[in-house]
């Protein structure tokens, strides 16, 4: 068996690894986001017999295949891609259709070619705005299963992301797509809406948080522990060809999310103030009711996220150094 020397990164750090053709290795696209970000710094979760190889956007052109068979080309059975890159500007899509199109319904098509060819086993992330929150939380209590009609998104950001679900699975009918809502860091630089949030305290005397629009947190942590603890599972009947909700547990508004960052840290929730979307027009409609049900998750022997509130607690305290 030949042996192959060559230098790479795993899961982050550049290291000169002698690889056997058989070793599997875990491809994380979009290495360069928030997710992917995460990914790497939970490699710990990874099995230990695999190669983690983060793919910036740097590296790899997922809209075009020439790039895709260069960054995959030795892409084998036993591999794992992980697609964390999306276009994520819920606004800016309403007015760069064809970007965000290229990004979240072209680029998840030709990686899904490339990985249904090698037989390798795509995971694609996608998101709770495929569904359109019209319907009242009551027709839903346990929030939306990924059998549910996603109907009509109301965004072009949740179309092409469902244009992207229906590509990979036409193209790979053994890939999982993995939905999830509401993703933060809680870092006090973060961009999210949770880092947000703790710069605004510092701040503003007050801040006015929306409180009619019901969803799923996560902490960004918790979703690639879970992602890990997928990959390790492998492909399995439960999971392959599957559409799976990976969320924190439990519902909150914004309103809800930004009043607990306020106690976390110390500050007066009361100086949250709750207001409406209607005050806050967006160029973006955002669904008033996209809370995910984590029942497919647990139904394929997969490990539920902690309730939100508690992986907010530990958000902040992993990023000021507080947990043991």
């Amino acid at each position: 068996m030949t042996v192959e020397s060559w230098p790479t990164r795993v899961c982050g750090t550049m290291v000169r690894m002698r690889v056997t053709p058989s070793t599997p290795t875990v491809y994380i696209v979009g290495a360069g986001g928030q997710l992917g970000t995460a990914l790497q710094g939970r490699s710990a979760q990874a099995p230990d017999s695999v190669v983690c190889r983060p793919l910036t956007s740097a590296d790899i052109d997922i809209a075009d295949e020439t790039s895709v068979a260069a960054a995959l080309g030795d892409l084998g059975p036993d591999d794992v891609v992980v697609n964390c890159a999306a276009y994520t500007d819920v606004d800016g899509a309403e007015s760069d259709v064809d970007g965000a199109r290229r990004v979240n319904a072209t680029g998840p098509a030709v990686l899904a070619a490339h990985t249904a060819a090698a037989g390798a086993w795509l995971i694609h992330v996608s998101t709770d705005y495929v569904f359109p929150g019209a319907a009242p939380a009551s027709d839903r209590p346990d929030g939306y299963e990924p059998d549910d009609v996603s109907g009509e998104p109301a965004t072009v950001y949740g179309a092409t992301k469902l244009a992207g679900e229906r590509a990979v699975l036409d193209a790979d009918p053994r890939a999982t797509v993995v939905r999830t809502a509401w993703v933060y860091t809680g870092g006090p630089e973060s961009r999210d809406f949770v880092g947000t949030m703790r710069r605004l305290e510092q701040a503003r005397e007050t801040v006015s948080v929306v409180d009619d629009q019901l969803g799923s947190p996560t902490y960004c942590i918790d979703l690639a522990d879970g992602l890990w603890e997928l990959v390790a599972a492998g492909p399995r009947a439960e999971v392959a060809g599957a559409v799976l909700h990976a969320t924190n547990a439990g519902r909150a508004t914004w309103f809800d999310v930004a009043a607990a960052v306020f106690e976390e840290v110390g500050a007066e929730r009361s100086r949250v103030l709750p207001t409406t979307t209607a005050e806050f027009p967006r160029p973006a409609p955002r669904p008033a009711y996209s809370v995910l049900s984590g029942r497919s998750w647990a139904a394929a022997g997969l490990t539920p996220l902690r309730d939100w509130r508690a992986a907010l607690h530990a958000s902040i305290a992993e990023s000021e150094g507080s947990l043991p």
